[in-house]
């Protein structure tokens, strides 16, 4: 199913400390993992390359992402390199041409632009600057170093068909987990195959409420950002996006959940375990 949401989100901000040394110099976003492409050719890809492409194979075509301090290397990745593709070709390397050809011509056929986010103030910080970019319009939110693994993106469309069946003002992909109190965790009441009506979120519970976790991939319309100001304006600590979904759901909001399906796998890079099951997962 095509978006009828164009315009992504993609913040790409964190400092990846938990990833040191690696992340010294190079962006937690940046860091490759496998992919097996036409022809059998099984390429590294950063992360947030995959993100993108898979927001783009949907449809989307508007991107803002989200930058800090020592992020300099994703806006090169993502401008188009002729004389990088020349040089491949006097290599003789055509399948790698081909690859990064088919890349730059999604990046062309994007409308690209980078926001800074100085400090690192959080996960709403980074989506509230995005407002002078989607406006009044739907969007959607994907953190940059998280990725779901699934054949033809198939709980994207449940996503969008949600979020347009709904009338929603928010819908986000949720998963079983072991632990949920290292994710935000939702409260709610299920309403059909894989859909909850959202009545509660809290972020990394001591005691959570269920074992059901927020995945790092929203559908927002402009309601959010109204929740987010009234979020900072109660709180001097980081802005956290979870905090705005509980403050749009006091406030009448319609948020839904659409669960990922047993053939579907969230994957993030946050720390060297999760990284390492994300190599091994991406092997496969």
């Amino acid at each position: 199913m095509e978006s009828m949401i164009k315009t992504a989100v993609i913040p790409s901000a964190g400092l990846g400390t938990r990833l040191l040394p690696a992340t010294k110099q190079q962006p937690k976003e940046m860091l490759p993992v496998f992919v097996r492409e036409p022809k059998d050719l099984v390429v590294l890809k950063p992360v947030i390359q995959l993100v993108y492409e898979r927001l783009y194979d949907a449809g989307l075509r508007e991107f803002l992402f989200i930058v800090g301090k020592g992020k300099r290397s994703i806006e090169d990745h993502f401008t188009p390199d002729n004389g990088f593709t020349e040089h491949l070709r006097r290599l003789a390397k055509p399948q790698l041409v081909e690859e990064m050809e088919r890349f730059y011509r999604r990046v062309r056929g994007s409308s690209i632009v980078f926001i800074n986010q100085p400090e690192p103030l959080g996960f709403g910080d980074a989506v509230l600057r995005a407002k002078p970019f989607t406006g009044r319009k739907p969007f959607i939110v994907q953190a940059g170093d998280d990725l779901i693994i699934s054949r033809r993106a198939a709980y994207f469309g449940r996503l969008m068909e949600s979020f347009h069946n709904h009338d929603a003002d928010a819908v986000f992909c949720v998963q079983k987990v072991r632990d949920p109190t290292k994710y935000g965790v939702i409260e709610g009441d299920k309403i059909g195959p894989g859909i909850y009506r959202v009545k509660h979120v809290e972020e990394k519970p001591q005691h959570p409420k269920s074992k059901v976790a927020i995945v790092a991939l929203y559908a927002f319309n402009e309601r959010v950002y109204s929740s987010l100001e009234v979020v900072r304006g109660h709180h001097d600590r980081k802005l956290e996006l979870t905090d705005a979904i509980e403050e749009l759901i006091k406030g009448g909001g319609r948020v839904y959940a659409v669960e990922l399906n047993s053939h579907e796998t969230r994957i993030d890079i946050g720390t060297p375990d999760s990284y390492w099951n994300a190599l091994r997962a991406t092997m496969n």
